[in-house]
């Protein structure tokens, strides 16, 4: 409440640390007499000067350090009495008569007793509410705010005091961290599986029937990302275990076509035939025939396997039981490349057309359009619900309107023809007899790197999130740094991690996940290549023998 404030700058020497000294001239109006009169009655105008190292650090009543003048924090003789009797009288009013009255105190106040008032109630406003919330019966409120942290932030976390540790511990939140990571990553969950740890997480029961610990699931996480780390090192150095089919039989040579999952594997052959392994013990469970030309094509789900073959048919099986559900007669050529899902299917052929089909169940297949646009055969297609994506040997890829089939634009750079491709979000890598793989944002057409490396055709090519697989008639499949790709400033010498060679002939198709590939070729064989179960003698560079299985048709 200051009814007059001069402020006055004076200029110091040059030398001095700074540059200038406020002087401030405060002038208070007399107080009424119900106030603390006798405290400044005969006190003259109070003049401050402000200088640097002017003020000490006092400690507060809670603990809190604020910036007083020992000067200020001099009291008046009366002034311990006269605080007695305030808050004698303040202890008897109620709580909102207090709270009123403490803001028109603070009213009256300048900025700076604001900032000392500020500086004291700070701490007092903070809580711990993990130790607070179960000590209200509010276990699961403190439980799932935790919950949220990740590994390195949970371990902070337990460090905090005992009260938390028991939070962390009692909540379970290591299992709700590892249920969190299964459910969100695809690495995660395959690692589950594989190694069997699974079944101590969602809603699954152990096997002996008692749920483990938080104890456990704390100690486990780290293994986990041991074996995580080990898997990304494995790819990197190029340690894999490796398992081989011979699938030839009297009149064929090669191994077009496959897809796999846990269970099985599924391969298109050059003698006409589909042959379906047992993942596990590599045998053949079962031989599906009926095309009269070579099987150049596949896919399944867990209904149909749909196949396209050299005989210009496109047939759909019975997935569990492999019989034959359907034939579909529409190209005049070989049917090259087919893809189906959410019934649609798209296949495309060496007559340089595109066929869609609308699928609304295996026996009910229609023709919904067909594209021409390629001046040569169509080698491959691929799409999603806004792009059909179509590569030819002609040295474009085009793009069309998955809902209306109309012509989008065309993706030109390649110096030959186009073998393969995979489209997914706005990215398509592309593969070609130019011995280069191509990347290409889809939205604009415009390519993004180009890899060299492949001394032959690039007939295939596969890519998740972190990598871009390939394999080609050079007998060789190479590894490649996707994100490492995409960044215009990494060195193009960079960007294959590893090159795979056991194929002895041309590599037909691959597919991979995080922990395996598995390529088919020309030389009658079925790679796969385990980058999870790798022989502890690898990391000296020798390699293992391989497992191998024969089918010999009969």
């Amino acid at each position: 409440g200051c009814s007059f404030l001069k402020i006055t700058l004076v200029k110091l020497p040059s030398s001095a640390p700074l540059s200038f000294v406020c002087v401030f001239n405060l002038s208070c109006p007399p107080q009424n007499a119900s106030g603390r009169d006798d405290l400044n009655e005969a006190e003259p105008p109070r003049k401050l000067v402000l200088e640097k190292n002017t003020f000490n650090q006092t400690k507060l009543s809670n603990g809190t350090s604020s910036m007083i003048s020992a000067k200020q924090r001099a009291a008046s003789n009366s002034y311990e009495t006269q605080k007695e009797q305030c808050v004698k009288y303040f202890d008897q009013w109620t709580e909102t008569d207090q709270v009123e009255f403490v803001e028109n105190l603070i009213s009256r106040m300048c900025h700076y007793q604001h900032g000392h008032i500020n500086s004291y109630l700070k701490p007092m406003l903070q809580r711990d509410f993990i130790t607070v919330l179960p000590a209200r019966g509010l276990d699961h409120i403190a439980e799932n705010i935790l919950s949220f942290l990740d590994a390195r932030s949970l371990c902070a976390a337990e460090l905090v005091c005992k009260e938390w540790y028991r939070v962390i511990s009692d909540g379970m939140l290591w299992k709700k961290l590892m249920e969190r990571m299964v459910r969100t990553d695809s690495l995660w969950k395959g690692l589950s599986e594989r190694r069997g740890w699974i079944q101590y997480l969602l809603k699954n029961k152990p096997s002996d029937g008692i749920l483990p610990p938080d104890s456990f699931y704390r100690s486990l996480y780290p293994q986990i990302i041991q074996d995580i780390e080990t898997i990304e090192s494995n790819w990197r150095c190029g340690h894999h275990g490796l398992q081989r089919i011979h699938c030839h039989s009297e009149t064929s040579k090669g191994v077009y076509c496959l897809q796999y999952d846990d269970q099985k594997i599924i391969s298109g052959l050059r003698d006409n035939t589909i042959k379906i392994w047992d993942k596990n013990t590599l045998e053949c469970k079962n031989v599906l025939t009926g095309h009269t030309g070579s099987v150049l094509c596949l896919q399944y789900d867990d209904k149909v396997i749909i196949t396209g073959s050299s005989d210009s048919t496109v047939r759909v099986w019975d997935v569990g039981t492999g019989e034959m559900l359907n034939t579909l007669i529409h190209h005049c050529e070989a049917v090259l490349h087919l893809r189906f899902t959410n019934g649609m299917m798209v296949t495309c052929s060496k007559d340089r057309s595109i066929a869609v089909w609308d699928m609304s169940t295996s026996t009910d297949i229609t023709l919904r359009r067909v594209l021409v646009g390629h001046r040569a055969a169509v080698n491959v297609v691929d799409f999603d619900d806004k792009y059909i994506v179509s590569a030819s040997g002609d040295r474009t890829i085009k793009v069309w309107n998955t809902g209306s089939c109309e012509f989008v634009r065309t993706l030109n750079g390649h110096k030959r023809g186009i073998a393969c491709l995979q489209y997914r979000d706005r990215l398509v890598v592309s593969g070609s007899s130019d011995n280069t793989i191509r990347l290409w944002d889809i939205e604009c057409g415009a390519c993004l790197r180009v890899l060299e490396g492949h001394e032959e055709l690039v007939r295939c090519i596969r890519f998740d999130n972190k990598r871009i697989v390939s394999g080609a008639y050079d007998g060789k499949i190479k590894v490649w740094d996707l994100v490492a790709a995409l960044d215009p400033r990494s060195p193009a010498g960079t960007l294959c991690l590893r090159t795979l060679v056991e194929h002895s002939g041309r590599v037909f198709r691959l597919q991979f996940d995080e922990f395996q590939i598995v390529s088919s070729s020309h030389d009658d064989t079925i790679l796969i290549w385990d980058f999870l179960n790798v022989p502890s003698d690898q990391g000296d560079g020798s390699q293992s023998a391989p497992r191998t299985y024969t089918y010999v048709s009969r």
